[in-house]
């Protein structure tokens, strides 16, 4: 790998490290548990639309990783993984059929299969298939934030030469 590109992903992750972290101290947005924005999958999904899914996987992989550690929060890293896991390969899935400017497309459902990865975690790791009744939610709200992220990801790609700087 260049060490351009290298310089790159570690940015990135960087990126999306801060803004998860930064997140992570954020009251609730809502009185519903679970239900946060996901600021730092704006670098996910940019990732792989601009670089490639195999460095979108990579980025994503090292935030949720670091993510676990520096939050002290280790045992959340089982739930991020499975949500992260859906979620990276339905935008990957995405990224064959979606031109640069439906990136909005992929933030929504990309968010929408996050939430099916960890609420499928949960019932594994608690044996409740009751908790399944909260989907619903948690759809909605992927969503509107899915909305939101994949936005502003469209926006970083359309006025990204910036980052081409680093691809050359």
């Amino acid at each position: 790998m260049k060490p351009k590109k290298l310089t790159l992903l570690a940015m990135l992750t960087a990126i999306a490290l801060t803004i998860f972290m930064v997140e992570a101290q954020l009251p609730a947005l809502t009185p519903v548990p679970g239900i946060k924005l996901g600021l730092s999958n704006i670098v996910t999904v940019f990732t792989v639309f601009a670089l490639g899914p195999g460095e979108g996987a990579a980025v994503l992989a090292c935030r949720i990783f670091l993510g676990s550690v520096f939050a002290g929060n280790f045992s959340s890293i089982f739930y991020s993984a499975a949500g992260g896991a859906c979620a990276i390969l339905t935008t990957i899935g995405l990224r064959k059929i979606l031109t640069k400017k439906q990136l909005w497309v992929a933030g929504c459902l990309g968010a929408a299969a996050h939430s099916v990865g960890q609420m499928a975690a949960a019932i594994f790791v608690t044996g409740t298939p009751a908790i399944a009744v909260y989907l619903p939610v948690m759809l909605a709200a992927s969503l509107i934030s899915g909305l939101f992220t994949g936005l502003c990801a469209q926006f970083l790609l359309d006025r990204g030469k910036l980052w081409k700087i680093f691809l050359k």
